[in-house]
């Protein structure tokens, strides 16, 4: 039976909130002692819409700190940054023999980012084959996603199944996985749409490395109802409920207060306020240490070391001189 192997990527594009470590983050930490866990900051991918240069290398170094400070042990997972393997462009050319243009084209993710947009990028249409590439290099049996993204993952079975039956049993085929939701975190100004890092309003959400005070008054601002009652209703009371959860998630614990809303976004205040606290002082700790550089270092050389053989493998069967 094949081992389990998990990837998971990251882009490093707008400010995480709580909400992705709740959601995500969070879950990808306490489940490295099963299987191994693969964990990508996805620069690559990222430039398939417009970045500015010098913001795209502060978010990749900063979100890899984030991840270390949400508590990825690399002695237990593998924890790398995409364009420092080039393993993954390089596979990636060769699915693209492997994959059709209607294929590309029928990938809801590409309407939605193409839509409107004056120039669109080859690489945008491409995505899915570098995705692809990200998975199938690992011999990755799950990939944790949302809904908007199994599409790419069942694309990546079907160029490997593409592969496979022309060549031999070469990739392993991945399964998509709906991860465990740590927790339903919505937009703190509209309680009945997700939180969101790409929310025009920056009220609605809360960063992971925003200042504390800047948080509490956001929480205390969110949105509720002209009712009186706290408890958990997503129907009636979304903005309550919202909150209810975030003070559960952050603090283990269910709020026991009584009805008054002052009072509970108080509490709820306090709770996140204490969580940015402690959550900042880890992620300072990780890049005053000077230890990012060398993790980066060690997890290009370890992804390099697992994914290079199956590049070998592909080029061999492709007629490539190796």
């Amino acid at each position: 039976m094949n081992k389990k192997i998990v990837f998971s990527g990251i882009q490093p594009s707008g400010d995480l909130h709580i909400g992705n470590y709740i959601g995500a983050v969070r879950q990808w930490a306490a489940g490295q002692n099963d299987g191994l866990n693969i964990f990508c900051v996805v620069d690559m991918h990222a430039i398939t819409v417009p970045q500015d240069p010098k913001t795209l290398a502060q978010k990749t170094r900063e979100i890899t700190a984030i991840l270390l400070a949400s508590g990825i042990d690399t002695e237990k997972s593998l924890l790398f940054v995409q364009s420092h393997n080039p393993d993954h462009a390089n596979l990636g050319w060769v699915l693209n023999n492997y994959l059709s243009m209607g294929q590309l084209n029928r990938m809801t993710q590409y309407k939605e980012k193409s839509e409107g947009k004056e120039f669109v990028s080859v690489g945008l249409f491409d995505y899915p084959a570098l995705m692809a590439s990200d998975i199938l290099l690992y011999d990755t049996t799950e990939v944790p996603v949302g809904d908007d993204q199994k599409q790419h993952v069942e694309l990546a079975r079907d160029v490997a199944e593409r592969f496979n039956s022309k060549y031999g049993e070469t990739f392993v085929l991945p399964e998509s996985k709906i991860p465990k939701v740590g927790g339903r975190v919505m937009s703190l100004c509209d309680p009945t749409k997700k939180m969101s890092k790409s929310d025009p309003n920056p009220n609605g959400a809360i960063g992971l490395l925003e200042d504390p005070k800047s948080a509490r008054k956001k929480i205390m601002s969110a949105v509720t109802d002209s009712g009186s009652e706290v408890k958990m209703d997503w129907v009636n009371k979304p903005g309550i409920s919202n909150l209810l959860e975030i003070y559960s998630q952050l603090s283990g614990k269910e709020y026991v207060g009584g009805n008054n809303y002052g009072e509970f976004k108080t509490a709820v205040a306090d709770v996140v306020e204490k969580f940015l606290i402690d959550f900042q002082k880890k992620y300072n700790e990780v890049l005053q240490s000077g230890k990012l550089d060398e993790v980066l270092k060690e997890g290009a050389q370890k992804s390099y070391a697992l994914s290079h053989p199956k590049l070998l493998e592909v080029y061999k069967k492709v007629g490539f001189l190796v």
